[in-house]
């Protein structure tokens, strides 16, 4: 599972809300569990059938993104997205792309509640990989022209502006 997570960042996003797979404890898996385990062990759906919803979502995902290019094109003539950051606040603040704001609880009330539902709005994440759920969950709630940095701000910063800074993360195994 952790190489159809790679390829298709979205997958446990769409295995959930289609069959309820992956979402909570009692209907997860483990990343090293292949497709097929996984659909036997939940009712023995087909994974033809699995597959194929997966390459659907994958495809809708792909019309969500937004390309680090794309987005300096937009940049550079004048149109003003919001662009919101959903990193965490020391990862914001060692590395952003100028017009960006952290994404706040209160941000995300205000941006509910009070902007136009038209308004093109960029989740950015550090690889691409968090902010096509975000991206999601913005459409979900009305903000029809949400999209997802594709690659993250390290891909900005690769692509785009190699001013910035790229770092990785390190997780500790304690």
């Amino acid at each position: 599972m952790a190489k159809l997570q790679a390829l298709m960042p979205g997958a446990r996003r769409a295995l959930f809300m289609k069959y309820h797979i992956g979402g909570c404890q009692s209907c997860g898996f483990s990343e090293d569990e292949t497709l097929a385990e996984v659909c036997q062990r939940n009712d023995n759906l087909p994974v033809d059938e699995v597959i194929a919803h997966l390459e659907q979502s994958a495809a809708h995902d792909l019309d969500i993104q937004i390309s680090p290019r794309e987005l300096q094109q937009k940049l550079e003539e004048g149109i003003a997205p919001r662009l919101l950051d959903i990193r965490s606040r020391e990862e914001f603040e060692a590395v952003k792309i100028t017009q960006s704001e952290l994404l706040t609880p209160e941000l995300q009330q205000e941006a509910f509640a009070s902007w136009p539902s038209d308004l093109l709005v960029i989740i950015i994440d550090h690889v691409g990989d968090r902010s096509l759920d975000v991206a999601a969950f913005f459409i979900g709630h009305g903000m029809k022209t949400t999209r997802a940095l594709r690659g993250g701000i390290d891909a900005y910063a690769r692509e785009v502006d190699t001013s910035l800074p790229r770092y990785e993360i390190e997780l500790s195994t304690d």
